[in-house]
């Protein structure tokens, strides 16, 4: 399955024109893959691709995990918040979050305002496959990772829930991911057009 399989390269193309200044914003845990399937979309989109937590180190000039060991968690997410509104304003672009940012209800509200929220939903024995490839996960530096991230799904996947498109995220093709997402993208601006925006974006094709 590729990217193209189900909707032709012109319908592709379209999607981007159809965000308008809307950027498409990736949620989900640590190990959902957000880079990677969202640096893909962005790729499909022709969109630019940033994520945030690189942006926050650019802007900081420290890594994720020394921003957590110098001021906590708290300030670390007030930095994050600032970080991801000044993304929205700047769109349309693809933008991949860290696990915690859509924990924020004012990142909710951004994110509604200017953008389309991607849930990529993992499961549990997903998430620690690709998390335990990585050290740098602050959260997950104690001697119970798996129980970290069991409490994690219960407190966040409430939330998750409440974005714009759900799309599974596991062991498959990145190339079926990212169709998933595009598909799904495709069918959230359809329903969400003017009535008789589909009908003229349909003899156009003829």
């Amino acid at each position: 399955m590729t990217v193209t399989e189900n909707l032709s390269v012109p319908d592709i193309e379209n999607l981007a024109h159809r965000l308008g200044r809307r950027s498409l914003v990736f949620v989900g845990l640590m190990g959902a893959g957000k880079t990677v399937i969202g640096r893909r979309v962005a790729d499909a989109l022709k969109l630019p691709f940033i994520d945030s937590d690189h942006e926050i180190e650019t802007v900081s000039r420290m890594t994720v995990p020394d921003l957590f060991a110098a001021y906590g968690e708290s300030e670390f997410r007030s930095l994050e918040r600032r970080v991801i509104a000044r993304l929205l304003k700047s769109g349309p672009r693809v933008v991949s979050t860290g696990g915690g940012a859509f924990m924020s209800a004012q990142t909710r509200r951004a994110v509604a305002r200017r953008g389309i929220s991607v849930w990529l939903k993992a499961d549990l024995p997903t998430l620690m496959e690709r998390v335990g490839r990585r050290s740098n996960r602050p959260l997950l530096n104690n001697d119970d990772p798996e129980g970290v991230m069991r409490c994690l799904m219960d407190e966040r996947y409430p939330l998750y829930a409440e974005a714009d498109i759900v799309v599974h995220s596991r062991n498959e093709a990145k190339e079926v991911i990212v169709a998933e997402v595009i598909a799904a993208l495709d069918d959230h601006l359809q329903n969400q057009a003017p009535k008789g925006e589909d009908e003229r974006r349909k003899d156009t094709r003829s």
